[in-house]
């Protein structure tokens, strides 16, 4: 059947059965005519079930292990069922603090005394360690994301547009020991932007496919990363490359040493921040 009949049967949008498609959750055939999506009967029950535990607040990352086997369903509802009952005492712990401040008609960003309403402040903060832990990765979900992969891209493309009418007929791609060890036609500065494409559309996906496999959280944010830090290399080799030409720089393995290790950290600061107490 068709997409638009998956939809009548399960009363779920397209973008929806497009996304559990992309997530590996469901695969439907192709038909060898047309190109087009075929989903069977059972797509559809799968489709249903995935949809109803979205409702029960139970992740992707967990339905993809509960369809892999990984992981029993009981074990999963045990799971769930004890976050819930945690977030509904937090929850229940929002809406006391929530209704004693209305009480005080006189209240204001301004005049908010927190010690008033939390006595122990800093067991409160532990107590809401989880909103914390995601504030403090923002810068992650920053380097991982499409606006800073189109700036690194056209900065790329930027870089080889102006250095374009004074480069040389060859220009160094590969060094070693602070000498050019290979060169090419000037053309290939536009190879950086490129790369910065094919990484992004290509490669990217691969790597959310695979980081599914042993990662069970954050996956595309992952994968958006690496994609981005390469494209970061990229943008650096490039600027190497150029200042190399007129004679500012010499030596390459110290830049990307220093990408290297600054991505590196941050990689694993924020992935220890996300999993830390989880």
């Amino acid at each position: 059947m068709t997409i638009k009949e998956v939809e009548e049967k399960t009363g779920l949008a397209r973008s929806n059965i497009r996304f559990y498609e992309k997530e590996k959750l469901i695969q439907p055939t192709r038909n060898v005519g047309n190109g087009y999506r075929e989903y069977s009967e059972e797509d559809v029950e799968v489709i249903k079930k995935i949809a109803y535990l979205r409702t029960l607040g139970i992740s992707i990352e967990t339905i993809h292990r509960l369809i892999l086997g990984e992981i029993s369903l009981q074990e999963t509802l045990r799971i769930q069922v004890e976050k819930l009952d945690g977030q509904m005492v937090d929850l229940e712990q929002a809406k006391a603090i929530c209704g004693k401040m209305l009480q005080d008609k006189t209240v204001s960003f301004d005049n908010l005394d927190v010690g008033a309403y939390v006595p122990e402040v800093k067991e409160y903060w532990q107590s809401n360690s989880n909103i914390f832990r995601l504030d403090s990765v923002g810068f992650l979900y920053m380097w991982g994301g499409s606006l800073t992969w189109g700036v690194l891209t056209a900065a790329v493309l930027l870089i080889a547009l102006l250095a374009w009418p004074k480069l040389p007929e060859k220009i160094p791609i590969q060094w070693s020991d602070g000498e050019v060890s290979r060169a090419a036609n000037r053309i290939f500065i536009f190879v950086y932007p490129l790369a910065c494409g094919v990484i992004h559309f290509l490669f990217r996906p691969l790597w959310q496919s695979n980081l599914r496999a042993y990662v069970w959280f954050h996956n595309d944010l992952v994968a958006d990363y690496l994609a981005n830090f390469f494209c970061f290399v990229i943008l650096s080799v490039e600027i190497f490359s150029v200042l190399y030409i007129y004679g500012i720089v010499k030596y390459v393995q110290i830049l990307l040493f220093i990408d290297c290790a600054v991505f590196a950290v941050l990689l694993a600061l924020g992935m220890y921040k996300l999993v830390k107490k989880r």
